[in-house]
């Protein structure tokens, strides 16, 4: 077995957006209300619902995608699903660093930059 890295970073990135969409789901008004009071300074004081919405699908695209890319990598070496999995897994970093910089909450941007470092070795390892 050749891509056990890859794998087990598709399942990081797997758990990690998964995770984040099913509490986006199943909490979604008390996500709202915390992203309101955060974002109340900033021009997406009066969009974060609509913010929140966008990032839950690409969260879910990603969790989806590397949990199929991990599947299909351990199956037959397939790098297609997984890579599209890290890709979108990068955009939806992107979208929340975004935020936090919008916000000017430096640590929570610098968090984001965490999980960020392995999405972009799977989009090099899997390319």
């Amino acid at each position: 077995m050749n891509n056990v890295a890859s794998i087990l970073i598709l399942a990081f990135l797997a758990l990690t957006f998964l995770q984040s969409g099913y509490e986006k789901i199943f909490y979604w008004n008390d996500n709202v209300t915390w992203l309101k009071e955060h974002f109340s300074k900033t021009k997406l004081k009066n969009h974060v619902p609509l913010a929140l919405g966008h990032l839950l699908i690409v969260e879910l695209i990603s969790g989806i995608l590397c949990v199929v890319g991990g599947i299909q990598l351990f199956t037959n070496n397939g790098r297609e699903f997984g890579f599209y999995g890290a890709i979108f897994s990068c955009i939806s970093l992107l979208m929340m660093l975004f935020g936090q910089r919008l916000a000017k909450d430096y640590d929570g941007a610098r968090t984001i930059v965490i999980y960020f470092i392995p999405a972009v070795m799977a989009v090099y390892w899997l390319n």
